[in-house]
């Protein structure tokens, strides 16, 4: 098994504008990037009134949950494959990411989505040549696992 690398300060740099700026759909989100590394990633989005998805409760969309779940999914798994990709320049990881999409996703939606904010966390389970598994979960503000 390859040994695992330390993710490149400019890699987890582009990584970031990418999440937070350059992908519309999550900007509309508003994902914020709260950490990440080459086995594990995080984001963090706000409570608004623009997400919620049962107007009687103001409970957070299953949509948005979802959209969440398959962003932080993604970008653990393509920081697990880029973190084996030694001696491979920042625009080859890039390039790699281009070609990174998700093949499955399931969600057991265990709690209603209720929270100031909420925080995705994604692992690693394990990375092949082709494909990546990984897990992931979503915590309120209270630190309640909502899914």
């Amino acid at each position: 098994m390859p040994q695992l690398q330390k993710i490149p300060h400019d890699v987890l740099e582009i990584v970031k504008e990418v999440v937070e700026e350059r992908i519309p759909f999550n900007k509309l989100i508003s994902m914020k990037v709260e950490a990440f590394n080459h086995d594990s990633f995080c984001l963090k989005i706000d409570m608004r009134e623009e997400l919620v998805g049962n107007f009687v409760q103001g409970i957070l969309h299953g949509g948005v949950i979802a959209a969440t779940l398959d962003v932080v999914g993604g970008f653990t798994a393509f920081l697990s494959v880029i973190s084996q990709m030694e001696g491979s320049t920042p625009a080859e990881k890039m390039q790699r990411f281009s070609r990174t999409g998700t093949i499955d996703l399931r969600i057991d939606y265990l709690r209603p989505g209720r929270g100031k904010h909420f925080i995705a966390t994604g692992y690693v389970l394990r990375t092949g040549s082709k494909v990546s598994v990984t897990r992931m979960e979503l915590h309120n503000d209270e630190d309640i696992l909502i899914d």
